[in-house]
């Protein structure tokens, strides 16, 4: 599992250094092999290619004529991008990506499961501050933790 919040800076070239504790267990799973897109919440997501593998074929068996099922294919088939793990660690995220993500320098990854999400830092931040009281589905109000 893919868990916590880390502060990151990405490098002038725009590479990302995946956090150690992580590094052995992607190199294990899928050999580094990420794949990273955009998400609907103006971020971006990063899956080992074995999870992504799973997102995709349900994305893929999605309608072709519902045009909220088509806006969700395009946005994370179109945009999903292969990315290895260098030797370092280290991941290179798209330009295009990272423009559309307003990512600049200082960053959030946040490990929730089977994949990170990667924030621009004052984004993150303006999204926990938001005291907007969520409205929970019947489903998760009857999840105990």
């Amino acid at each position: 599992m893919l868990n916590g919040v880390t502060k990151l800076n990405l490098d002038a070239k725009g590479r990302l250094a995946i956090p150690s504790r992580y590094r052995e267990r992607l190199m294990d799973d899928c050999a580094g092999h990420l794949i990273v897109t955009l998400d609907t919440e103006k971020h971006m997501v990063i899956y080992p290619y074995n999870e992504w593998k799973e997102v995709e074929a349900k994305l893929v068996k999605l309608s072709s004529v519902n045009k909220a099922a088509v806006r969700i294919k395009r946005l994370y088939l179109g945009h999903a991008t292969d990315c290895d793990m260098d030797k370092n660690g280290r991941i290179n995220l798209p330009p295009y990506l990272r423009g559309k993500t307003g990512l600049d320098k200082q960053i959030v990854l946040v490990g929730i499961g089977n994949k990170f999400e990667v924030w621009d830092e004052d984004s993150w931040t303006r999204e926990w501050e938001n005291e907007e009281e969520l409205e929970l589905s019947e489903e998760l109000e009857s999840l105990s933790l």
